[in-house]
């Protein structure tokens, strides 16, 4: 195996100090014009490639921001991590993508990683609902923003849509088409997202006078098309089987949709479908997919751009200072045909 060149060897060839050959690298127009272009003679000859990894790990500035994602099976994330990739990229920063698949010990895992490698900042949308994960990554002192969720508790940064409005906004939608007995199918409890969007349901019975009793809540381990399948089969078994049905995401209501499908049961006309997120598949779905917007890509970009302000205003010193900053940005609700029925 052919050994690397390193700077040494450059000095060595080009006649001069390892000084001048990394002043040469980070700073030319400190080097005189013959000595320059001796040691770059040297560097075009011996095929050096100067380590940049070592190079960040001494001015402790990486050039590569983390992002941890819930889930990058879901194209809602993917257009999370196109925005923060975007936004990186004109900063010339590179983004490192992982996935806690929902799991709060892949999370940690994922964290520790982040902090081995000594990124530059981390975009992060927590697993883990005790918030432990966040409290031990906090002590290696580098800075994160949370995305998709709120900072509560915490005084981080964060990027987050109105989950209670947009939970509203699908309930009171099926309520304005006549809908009175609902189901929620709502992937696991401890995510705030999924709390939150029941919330917001709940808030659009009560104002068309109906109580909780109207939404009947059916829980699911993971947010992926197989539990909503799943889910849809215990709506097939219920006696007193809702008309409509608001899901937690798009992927929940495309598992529903395929369960009634194969069971002969005809959406919008038997069961009304809303799902959440508006990913690409959902006005692509068999019967086009009524679901809440959310803006990711928007959402990606401007986490990666308060955690680039953040990480500036140390590198600048405290005369600049930074201003922790919680940005809410509002759902918008995508009708389509799967909730087109009037009751």
């Amino acid at each position: 195996m052919a050994q690397s060149v390193g700077i040494k060897d450059v000095a060595r060839a080009a006649g001069v100090s390892v000084g001048t050959v990394s002043n040469v690298i980070n700073r030319p127009d400190t080097v005189a014009t013959e000595t320059r272009a001796r040691v770059l003679s040297a560097i075009d000859r011996l095929g050096y490639v100067r380590s940049e990894s070592a190079r960040q790990l001494r001015a402790g500035r990486s050039r590569i921001m983390g992002l941890l994602v819930l889930d990058m099976g879901n194209p809602f994330f993917v257009d999370v991590a196109r925005g923060a990739e975007r936004a990186a990229r004109e900063a010339g920063l590179g983004v490192m993508v992982c996935n806690s698949a929902q799991n709060p010990g892949e999370e940690a895992e994922y964290l520790s990683l982040f902090a081995e490698q000594r990124v530059r900042g981390v975009l992060l949308t927590p697993a883990d609902a005790t918030g432990r994960n966040i409290e031990s990554f906090r002590r290696h002192g580098i800075p994160f923003v949370l995305v998709d969720r709120v900072a509560e508790g915490t005084t981080e940064c964060s990027v987050s849509v109105d989950d209670v409005a947009g939970g509203a906004l699908a309930v009171r939608h099926l309520v304005d088409a006549g809908h009175r007995s609902l189901a929620y199918v709502s992937g696991p409890p401890g995510l705030n997202q999924v709390r939150d969007r029941r919330t917001g349901a709940l808030n659009a019975l009560a104002e068309a006078g109906l109580g909780p009793e109207c939404l009947r809540e059916l829980p699911t381990e993971r947010l992926d098309v197989a539990a909503g399948r799943d889910a849809g089969a215990r709506l097939l078994g219920l006696a007193d089987r809702p008309t409509a049905v608001f899901c937690a995401n798009d992927l929940l209501a495309l598992g529903v949709l395929q369960a009634m499908y194969a069971a002969g049961v005809k959406v919008p006309d038997d069961l009304a479908i809303v799902g959440y997120d508006d990913i690409e598949f959902a006005a692509a779905a068999a019967v086009p997919l009524t679901s809440v917007r959310q803006p990711a890509v928007t959402m990606g970009a401007l986490a990666a751009e308060l955690l680039l302000e953040e990480t500036e205003a140390e590198a600048e010193g405290a005369s600049r200072g930074h201003e922790h900053r919680r940005v809410v940005l509002q759902p918008e609700l995508v009708v389509r045909r799967s909730s087109l029925s009037a009751r």
